[in-house]
């Protein structure tokens, strides 16, 4: 019986399902398999019924909600017309990563892993929960289910046990092949990657938006630096409701792409053209040719904490023996604590790292880049305003992320520094960008009071809500805000007194730190319990809460939940009862990041 190929398919959304898909893929190459690796949207479904061995790799976003690359399969998969032994000839795993912090805690794999077994799949072990938030990261359920995994290939075909399997050091071919052109430095080439007029932008095709304006909505003795930033659509045929968020993918920053190119001993204005290894597609957003510092501001994620995966590659490669033999320690599964110490905790890059490993750093060669450092993932911002009140305009608010760790240099949040840093009274600033559904719904009827808890940042998409919902005449509306201190970051103070002034607004404020006691956007919804007691029990209102996914959703519920029990006369059980029934009706959403 020959050999069989494997098929891994992702479901990713930040990036960490498709290493884990490559990882899997990788070990397969070792043992001698064939291995593809594909997003599950780019994947043929109908061309399931045909593969013989499969393992599916996704995570839960949102509520429980499968990520955006996997949409289409999901709806796919489950149609209530498919067969029910349609998937019999198929062997099959599925391994699930999450973060058990979320109450929807791999949600995504559990639900694929019970229809698989509904459509007659084998499935050929228990289905893998990966959970972000354990001591060792994802690892430490990804490492045994793995070995079993192989276990069981191995049981199923025999012939694979006579197979020598590449050795642990060897380095696997690259994906791609650079082709240098030594006469051709890319001309215009720089910009070319960005994409006008197309008919509905996306990530493939996303629309060359003008900055209008970056300014500084906290004050300057504040610690930290938050913007709010207007962008021209006009011609994008871009839409938008309250709720939805805007997508971009940030640059690295100058002086990281020359440290990059001065560790590789590359030349930035060297121009070169892809040459795929197999069947891998060029990546759409590197034009051809391209050059080195197009590739490394725009598509390689340098500035990153990397993953175990990039420690295991780079010991491929390494024939300094002290640096080859740390590398293999920080990707071997005992080495996880040292890795989680020398890199996550401090938060250290990849260039960092880099820069650690001189010798192996030298030996790198470019075709092994695109297996090496990830794509730069696009970042999502909450919309901030309202085509009603601004048309044409699309505008957020963006906390500029840098903290301190034992590293000496501060960190700083890519996308964030990077929308800083441009400055659109110097000349013309277009940012590419696309607009994708939000997970926050906000009522259609015009008499559903809508009640909005949403400290520091997390008032964007309240904004938004706020403009459209006067605009269409719905003036029910109460607003929580809560932020450090009201002088220095009260966002969009004067346009919420206006509202206020017209009848349009309840505002309550909770100024942490302007008084002994702490007060928080909690303390107010308990303060306010009748009010809200007899808009949620007698006007059916909608309650929603946005921001900081630490403990600020948590101390809110519960909070709400008081509000229940004090005014309505219930137990904790029923409390909590009618929170779940609000949820379920649409009634309670919540926005969550951490």
């Amino acid at each position: 019986m020959a050999n069989p190929a494997l098929l891994v398919l992702y479901g990713s959304q930040t990036g960490t399902a498709q290493d884990t898909a490559q990882r899997i893929a990788r070990q397969a190459r070792r043992r001698r398999l064939q291995a593809r690796v594909l997003p599950l949207d780019s994947y043929n479904v109908a061309n399931l019924i045909s593969e013989t061995l499969v393992v599916f790799v996704c995570a839960t976003t949102g509520q429980g909600d499968p990520p955006d690359n996997m949409k289409h399969f999901w709806r796919f998969l489950f149609k209530k017309s498919l067969p029910v032994g349609s998937l019999s000839r198929l062997d099959c795993a599925v391994l699930g990563l999450g973060d058990s912090s979320y109450p929807k805690f791999n949600f995504v794999a559990k639900k694929l892993y019970k229809r698989l077994i509904q459509l007659g799949a084998s499935l050929l072990l228990p289905v893998g929960l990966a959970d972000d938030q354990h001591d060792l990261g994802s690892d430490a359920v990804i490492d045994p289910w793995l070995t079993s995994f192989w276990k069981k290939v191995l049981a199923l075909h025999p012939s694979l046990a006579s197979v020598i399997p590449l050795r642990d050091g060897e380095p696997l071919p690259p994906t791609y092949t650079f082709h240098f052109q030594d006469d051709m430095k890319e001309k215009t080439q720089d910009k070319q990657w960005i994409l006008t007029e197309q008919p509905v932008p996306s990530q493939s095709h996303p629309f060359s938006a003008r900055m209008v304006s970056n300014s500084r909505v906290t004050d300057v003795s504040h610690f930290q630096d938050v913007r709010l930033i207007e962008f021209d659509i006009t011609g994008s045929s871009i839409e938008f409701s309250a709720g939805d968020v805007v997508m971009m993918h940030p640059c690295n920053s100058p002086d990281d792409i020359q440290r990059f190119c001065q560790l590789l001993r590359l030349d930035p204005e060297a121009s070169f053209t892809l040459r795929p290894n197999d069947n891998t597609a060029v990546p759409v957003r590197l034009p051809q040719p391209c050059t080195i510092r197009t590739l490394v501001e725009i598509y390689l994620d340098i500035a990153a904490v990397p993953r175990r995966s990039f420690f295991e590659l780079l010991a491929t490669f390494s024939s300094n023996e002290l640096e080859r033999e740390k590398l293999a320690e920080f990707s071997s599964a005992g080495g996880q604590e040292d890795l989680l110490s020398y890199c996550n905790r401090p938060r250290r890059t990849a260039l960092e790292v880099l820069a650690d490993f001189p010798h192996t750093t030298a030996e790198l060669k470019p075709d092994y880049l695109l297996d090496l450092f990830p794509e730069i993932q696009p970042r999502s911002f909450s919309i901030a305003s309202s085509l009603q009140a601004h048309p044409d305009r699309l505008q957020i608010l963006v906390a500029v992320v840098r903290y301190k760790t034992k590293l000496y240099t501060p960190r700083r949040g890519l996308c964030s520094t990077w929308l800083a840093s441009l400055d659109p009274t110097q000349g013309e600033v277009c940012v590419p960008l696309w607009v994708k559904k939000g997970s926050l719904k906000f009522p259609k009827e015009n008499d559903t009071p809508v009640i909005m808890v949403g400290p520091g940042t997390g008032v964007a998409p309240f904004r938004s809500a706020l403009q459209e919902r006067i605009a269409e005449g719905k003036t029910a509306n109460v607003l929580f805000f809560g932020c450090r201190s009201e002088s220095k970051d009260f966002y969009f103070r004067s346009e919420w007194e206006e509202r206020m002034r017209a009848g349009h607004l309840v505002l309550f404020t909770a100024f942490s730190r302007d008084q002994e006691e702490k007060v928080y956007v909690q303390h107010r919804v308990r303060e306010n319990a009748k009010l809200l007691w007899d808009m949620i029990a007698n006007k059916n209102a909608c309650f929603y809460i946005a921001g900081n996914a630490k403990q600020m959703p948590t101390s809110v519920c519960d909070a709400l939940k008081e509000v229940f029990q004090q005014e309505g006369d219930m137990s904790t059980e029923e409390a909590q009862e009618m929170l779940e029934t609000m949820e379920r009706l649409g009634r309670f959403q919540s926005e969550t990041w951490s």
